[in-house]
């Protein structure tokens, strides 16, 4: 799937590759397979680096990653509604093309900076820290990390990010977990949006949702939220609150956080 949409090379990582880039050159025999490890090595280095760039400041880095229309920017702006006078927040969006998220943050009065990807299908650690660089960090808690729509790919990446949220929608059908199990084993708490619709959406048992995510040993919280109302937000404002807080010890105390990135992913990339 993905030699075909182009997310092995991204315009973050392609100065790699070309040029006088650190994998321009491969030995002769060299497979593909062994090129896209040194891609993802290059990622990881360039995520650790995002990590401790955040950490200097006290920023807790959260990737959100669901499929297209989930609502993750309605969550966003319901957020910083809701916290935006209480915590410093910026957004960096991502998307194949449009401004269209960051111009919705903005409009919120919250710094955000917007990354087309082009024909890849997620957010890479180069792309993340380009924009970091794009972003002025005084006085900021909280870096939301809006992923690219996509059930797959997002959850083997590594961004430099401290935690992993992953929304599932009820207009999506309550057996995702089952079926997207890397997406979802990656997440570190999963909200489960647009829960205003379910009187109509009478296919969709949350109670099935979750028992789809159990069977994957997942412990992840489950967030009910109806964020384009603005009702039902708490248990989502309260976990937010609790991890903010929870990172600011693990600064105090030397120590940093680093997301369940997925190795089954890595195996898709190379389609092995």
């Amino acid at each position: 799937m993905c030699d075909t949409c182009g997310c092995n090379i991204t315009k973050g990582n392609q100065h790699l590759l070309t040029g006088d880039g650190k994998l321009s050159r491969v030995h002769e025999g060299t497979t593909a397979v062994s090129v896209l490890r040194g891609l993802l090595s290059e990622n990881d280095h360039q995520a650790a680096h995002n990590r401790e760039h955040f950490d200097r400041r006290g920023i807790l880095a959260i990737n959100l990653m669901s499929s297209p229309g989930s609502g993750k920017t309605a969550l966003l702006e319901a957020s910083i509604d809701a916290l935006g006078d209480r915590y410093g927040i910026a957004v960096i969006e991502g998307d194949l093309e449009t401004e269209n998220d960051a111009e919705r943050i903005r409009a919120r009065g919250v710094r955000a900076v917007q990354i087309a990807t082009g024909t890849a299908c997620h957010l890479d650690a180069h792309m993340v820290h380009d924009a970091v660089h794009d972003l002025d960090l005084d006085g900021i808690d909280l870096v939301f990390i809006e992923n690219v729509g996509n059930l797959v790919c997002p959850a083997s990446f590594d961004l430099g990010q401290h935690r992993n949220v992953t929304l599932l929608s009820v207009t999506e059908g309550d057996d995702k977990p089952a079926k997207y199990p890397v997406m979802f084993r990656a997440a570190d708490a999963v909200v489960l949006s647009k829960i205003d619709l379910l009187p109509v959406m009478d296919d969709f048992e949350p109670s099935r949702a979750e028992r789809c995510l159990r069977d994957l040993a997942s412990r992840a919280p489950v967030l009910r939220v109806a964020a384009r109302k603005q009702a039902d937000l708490g248990s989502w404002l309260t976990w937010l609150e609790n991890e903010i807080a929870s990172h600011r010890k693990r600064l105090e105390a030397g120590q940093t956080i680093r997301p369940a990135i997925q190795p089954d992913g890595m195996r898709l990339h190379s389609g092995g």
